[in-house]
């Protein structure tokens, strides 16, 4: 039993134990969490074809993504729920705007399906939820940043003229993604058994 604890009281979680130094509201998390609200922003823009917007707020959330971990970092906040925050917030901006390119058919709707599936099963494997450390694989690391390079492209392209360009060429590198995210959700499978059979 860890020291302090009466029983029948469970270990708080790391992020629950730092709140001293390092809260669920930090300035790192809001970066995050406007990922939340950039995404049906940006996927919106698109359908009304609002191509400033599309890129201004694809802009945001990719600043966003590149400056909340060194914030938490440089302030001493990193923590489990940051973490699951951030790939969270990642997740949804690309899956609504996937969502959005898939509904104007310039990609399959099976990408923001399966890009959603696999935040899922990153997010259960990794046994975030009981405190653990999101645990990324190189592929899946790899496909998360062309996720955002691909709806990057649909957000910018049209803005410099690229219109008829990326939405014609839009959907092959869309299906490499998608054989790409089956590969990394069954090689994280894979990993998981093997590791449950070591136990």
């Amino acid at each position: 039993m860890a020291a302090g604890l009466r029983p029948g009281l469970r270990a708080p979680h790391s992020w629950e134990m730092h709140r001293g130094t390092s809260s669920i509201l930090t300035l790192a998390n809001g970066l995050s969490a406007s990922r939340l609200v950039l995404g049906p922003l940006c996927a919106f823009a698109h359908v009304r074809q609002w191509w400033v917007l599309a890129a201004v707020t694809f802009a945001a959330a990719a600043a966003s993504d590149f400056a909340d971990g060194r914030v938490a970092r440089g302030r001493g906040q990193a923590s489990a729920f940051g973490g699951l925050l951030d790939h969270a917030s990642d997740a949804v901006f690309v899956v609504v705007v996937l969502c959005a390119l898939a509904f104007e058919d310039w990609v399959p709707l099976a990408l923001p399906l399966l890009v959603a599936a696999a935040f899922v099963q990153y997010t259960w494997d990794s046994r975030v939820l009981a405190g653990a450390p999101l645990r990324a694989s190189v592929l899946g690391r790899a496909n998360g940043i062309a996720y955002f390079v691909l709806t990057g492209a649909a957000a910018t392209g049209p803005l410099f003229g690229l219109h008829d360009l990326v939405a014609r060429w839009l959907w092959l590198p869309a299906c490499l993604l998608i054989a790409s995210t089956v590969l990394s959700m069954l090689d994280r499978l894979h990993a998981l058994l093997r590791s449950r059979r070591a136990e």
